[in-house]
Formats: structure tokens, sequence, C-alpha cells
């Protein structure tokens, strides 16, 4: 009780001293125009991913082969990013953001030359795709940081929604705009569009937007290794915020795999398509938006954690099952609004606990290694995904003639991705169970320091 009242200190002090603790909507308007720059190109890159997806399947038909896009942008994000947070520590937050930017910039504009071409081929998006992860390895703590820093403490869950809000307004129109402009100028269009929103939203923040810096004295002369060793010693000795990093971990683990599978079964069924994937995506959209607006609109709950482990469990136990099960785009949507609907409250919560926990001169080394921790199973979903479509549950399904595999889940090519769904179900709740026990001291004491 005494620590977190000591960090809450601590965390008031270094943001007053660095003029993020005035009261107001006056003090936002940084933070706001660095958010709403920052989502637009987001929606950029966002339209280029998807598009890029699209390409990629169409030419190759393997989930397996396009799940390795995935694989590439997260690899170095896990491997590197517990050393990131250290370097972020050091460094100047907005110099790093723009660095990020610029470099992930020129590797687009890479894809655009060789679409140019003629010569695009896989391998080129796969090794564009790390360095992209690399950067942002390096950007996110960075960013997380400047986040903190520009944003006053009594208005962290709002700011936590708006970001759910522009998160799930990407997810709403990336689908949407993006098959418009594959279909109507191809990917070329769609990169052009990203580049636009790149530019805007790197002179917003070259020009506009001072990043104000908090770092450590002792820090300076901390080398690189025990920064590292440093965020790790402090999550050893802060068991809830390593306990939700771990749930987290794990469900990113069959969220990764829901990721693989999805568009193998979308665009393989006979009443699906690319149309119908941007339907199911853009229902995704819709309902992480009413997500976010709820949570900008409800006050704090008593207990985070229980929240978190509720959302979960809803998550998990429907979107699964509906899509495994169900038939039609109709019932697909359906499942995709019901497993996501919830998780920007999830989120918020979760950004208030870490925000409010992990005081702001330790926050670069702590995000990184959360980063590793509870995203090195991100890559390995997809991998895990990619094959047990490929070589596992399509050709099982294939050899089916009769019986209740087929009755469960249809018939032809996307079947096997349907029953891979029904098993992530399975996992995601089995996963949800264990950890809401194992969080449930953690919680009633959360709830009590409240």
């Amino acid at each position: 009780m005494m620590k977190k009242e000591n960090t809450e200190k601590n965390i008031e002090k270094n943001i007053e001293k660095n003029g993020a603790g005035k009261t107001g909507f006056r003090s936002l308007r940084p933070y706001l125009l660095l958010w709403s720059t920052q989502s637009l190109s987001g929606l950029g890159s966002g339209m280029t991913s998807y598009a890029l997806v699209l390409w990629l399947y169409l030419r190759t038909g393997s989930a397996l082969g396009t799940a390795l896009l995935s694989v590439c942008s997260y690899a170095p994000y896990v491997a590197m990013s517990i050393f990131a947070g250290a370097l972020s520590d050091r460094w100047n937050k907005k110099r790093t953001m723009l660095v990020c930017d610029l470099i992930a910039a020129l590797s687009t504009v890479a894809v655009f030359g060789l679409i140019r071409t003629d010569l695009l081929a896989a391998g080129h998006l796969y090794i564009l795709n790390a360095l992209n992860g690399l950067m942002n390895t390096i950007q996110q703590p960075a960013s997380e940081v400047a986040a903190t820093l520009l944003v006053p403490k009594e208005y962290y869950q709002k700011t936590s929604g708006l970001r759910s809000f522009s998160q799930s307004l990407t997810s709403i129109l990336t689908p949407v705009l993006a098959t418009a402009f594959f279909a109507f100028g191809g990917i070329g269009t769609v990169i052009a569009i990203d580049l636009f929103t790149f530019v805007l939203a790197f002179f917003t923040l070259l020009l506009f937007i001072e990043v104000p810096e908090e770092r450590a004295p002792k820090q300076a002369e901390e080398k690189l290794l025990a920064s590292a060793k440093a965020g790790l010693a402090w999550l050893k000795h802060n068991p809830l915020i390593t306990n939700l990093i771990l749930f987290l971990a794990a469900i990113n683990l069959v969220a990764s795999m829901y990721d693989a599978a999805l568009p193998a079964m979308l665009l393989s069924r006979a009443n699906g398509g690319e149309t119908v994937l941007g339907l199911v995506n853009t229902s995704v959209g819709i309902a992480t938006l009413l997500g976010s607006l709820l949570v900008t609109l409800l006050p704090a709950p008593k207990n985070r954690v229980r929240v978190i482990c509720l959302t979960l469990f809803i998550s998990m136990s429907t979107e699964n099952f509906l899509l495994a099960f169900g038939r039609t785009p109709l019932v697909w949507c359906i499942g995709a609004v019901l497993g996501w609907l919830v998780i920007p409250l999830m989120n918020a919560n979760m950004d208030v606990i870490f925000r409010s926990s992990i005081p702001v001169d330790m926050q670069g080394r702590v995000y990184s290694c959360r980063n590793t921790l509870q995203f090195f199973t991100i890559p390995a979903g997809f991998l895990a995904g990619g094959f047990l479509v490929d070589k596992v549950f399509e050709p099982l399904m294939a050899r089916q003639t009769d019986g209740d595999l087929l009755i469960l889940f249809g018939s032809g090519k996307g079947s096997g991705a349907a029953f891979l769904f029904f098993m992530i179900g399975v996992a995601g709740v089995l996963i949800c169970i264990f950890f809401s026990k194992r969080l449930r001291n953690y919680a009633w004491n959360e709830a009590e320091e409240n």
C-alpha cells in the first residue's frame, strides 16, 4: 500500500515537472494533435498492410505464406524490445519517433518502387516487414512514454479510450478503403495514400509538438544491459503486472492464430471472398468503436483486474465459436461484434494499471520487457495458425466424406480453418479460467488499494 502511494507521488511529481500536470482541456492539446495525426498515419499503414495480405494470398493461396508477413514484423519486435526500452529511456523521445517513422516510410517507398517495376515478390515483403518491425520496436516505448508525459494523470482512462476509438475507427475504415482503392488502382494507389498520411503526421510532430523529457540522472551512466535488467527486476517485484503480462501473452498466442486463419477461411468459403473479409473486419472496427465510446463514458470500475478477466472471457467464448460453426456472413459479423466489443474496456483498464504503477523514468524499460514477454507468442501463433490450416486441418477436412466434422464445420476449402477456430475458442476459454483464478488475490488487493 505504502509502496504504491510513493510510486503514484513520484509519477505525479515527474509529470508536473514536465508541464503535463496542468488540468483542463488546454493541457491535452499537444497530445490530441499527436494522437489525431498519428492515427491518420496508422490508417494509411493499416491499408497498406491489408492490401499486401490480399495481394499475397490471391497469388499464393497459402495461409502460412501470408502469416509470414506478420511473423517477420513481430520477430525483431520480440527479439529487440527488451533493449529498445533502455535505448528509449536514454534517447530524445521526439527524435526517436521521427527517425523510426522516416525509416519505415522509406521501406514503404521501396515497396512502391518494386511494384512500379513489376519486381515485387513475397521475399521483398518479408524483408521490408522485418525492417518495419524493428523500427516499431524502437519507436513504441518512446511513444508510450511521450503519451504519459503529455497527458495529465486524471485523463489516463479518457485518453486510453481515445486511442481505442482511433484504433477501432482504423479497423472500420481499413478494409473498406483498402479494398476499394485496391480494386480501383491496385496496391500502388494504397501505398501512395499511406505515404501522404505519413508526411502529414511526420511534419506535425516535427514542427508543432514538443515532447517533454524525463530521465533519471543515474540512468545516463547505466549500461545498456543493466538498463534492460532493471526493467526485468522491476517486474520481478511487481507480481500483479507480471501476471497480467503473462495472461496477455497466452491470449496473444490464440489471437494470432485467429489472425492467421481468418483470411484463409473467409477468402476460401463459397459465400466468402474479399468483400466478406472486409465486412467482418469492418464489424470488428464498429464493435471496438462502440466499446471505445463506452470507455470514455463509463466511470472507473472498483476492480480493474476483474474487468480485464471478464472481458477477455467474453471475447474468447463468443467470436471463435460463431466463426467455427457459422455458415453465413451475418453470423460471422455477429461473432466479430461480440468478440471485440469489450476489448477497448480491457485495454483501458490494463493501460491505467500500467501507467499508474510504473514510474515514468522506468516506463521505457518496463514497457520493452513487457513487449518481449507479452508479444513473443504472436509470431509463434501466426506460424502455428498458418501451419495448422495448410498442413493439418484443411487436409483433414478434405479427407472427410461424411460424419460429424462435415456437419459441424462444412466442406470444401475453408472448413479446416473453421475447425481451427473451434480449437482456438476452447483454448481461449481455458486460458481465461486459469488466469482468472491466478489473479483472484491480486484483483482483491488492487480493489482495496483503490
